[in-house]
């Protein structure tokens, strides 16, 4: 049954104070373990996300609100994306490999191995315009079996992934990251920001006509608290990232201006709605939703 409890927008510079909901925060199911991976399917107008514990995929109805599965056994998917044809792109941690999810319901694998090597346990994962798939692939779904199933990393280091929309070719793109987790890249594609974990940054690369990247500096700081997860933009280029118990938002320029505070810890979230204004937040074990005058940035599936 859904439930309400007060946004708590906090303002940290003067750039946030036009950000803002209706004021409340709609809890729209609770009952995971783990939730992550939210993607909105608009031509359904539903939103799909991650139980990755309970190796379940879980699927909501913005018409009629119902909840219910959409896959299980899963492969312990965690993160989740739509490429241009609006087919469902997925982590799997368990079987350690990217796939994409045919109109007819069919699995196509992405990427499982890179240089014969089975992959750590891709975790997060976007599309870029061109078809490229980029993912990361640190490795939480091999350290156990809560997230995944226990097993041997074959590949020295947890890195950054692009798989050519051409060739399929799998390459390395970062090699320097202990645990890269969330990326989005810029409204014009030419930066990708990337999370690490354990290093509690955010970290930006500009990205080369080839789709090598370049840079790397550190984009923002988190803490203790603050470990960042999942991330999304708006459409003024605004980085929103799941950190700790709240979302925070940095402006482009790599000042965090606000931060919307959540009763539980935050693994990601995704725009959706008619109006890409509608936010939604999967935070441990609940699916979260806010309607806010921010506008999510235009999705791949919607071309550039």
């Amino acid at each position: 049954m859904m439930d309400t409890i007060p946004s708590e927008f906090e303002a940290l510079d003067e750039r946030f104070t036009t950000v803002g909901g209706d004021g409340l925060v709609e809890r729209l199911y609770t009952g995971t373990r783990w939730a992550e991976g939210p993607v909105y399917f608009p031509a359904g107008r539903f939103l799909v996300w991650s139980d990755i514990p309970n190796e379940r995929m879980l699927r909501w109805d913005e018409m009629t609100g119902a909840v219910g599965p959409f896959r299980v056994p899963s492969g312990y998917v965690n993160g989740n994306t739509l490429d241009r044809e609006g087919r469902l792109i997925s982590c799997e941690q368990g079987a350690r490999r990217v796939t994409r999810t045919e109109h007819d319901g069919s699995i196509t694998v992405i990427a499982d191995r890179w240089e014969g090597k089975r992959l750590n346990s891709p975790n997060d994962v976007v599309v870029r315009s061109d078809g490229s798939v980029w993912f990361t692939d640190p490795p939480y779904g091999i350290i156990g079996n809560y997230e995944g199933v226990a097993a041997e990393q074959e590949i020295d280091g947890c890195h950054v992934y692009r798989v050519d929309p051409v060739t399929g070719e799998v390459r390395i793109v970062a090699d320097d990251f202990a645990r890269p987790n969330g990326l989005a890249f810029s409204l014009d594609e030419s930066r990708l920001y990337v999370a690490d974990t354990r290093a509690k940054h955010l970290r930006v690369f500009d990205v080369r006509g080839d789709g090598t990247l370049s840079g790397g500096k550190v984009f923002a700081e988190g803490t203790d608290q603050d470990k960042f997860d999942g991330m999304r933009l708006d459409d003024t280029g605004r980085v929103w990232a799941a950190a700790g118990k709240a979302v925070l938002c940095f402006d482009p320029d790599g000042t965090l201006i606000g931060r919307l505070k959540l009763p539980e810890s935050v693994a990601n979230l995704v725009f959706g709605g008619l109006k890409r204004n509608r936010m939604f937040i999967t935070a441990s074990s609940s699916l979260y939703s806010l309607m806010t005058n921010v506008t999510g940035a235009r999705p791949v599936w919607a071309g550039r």
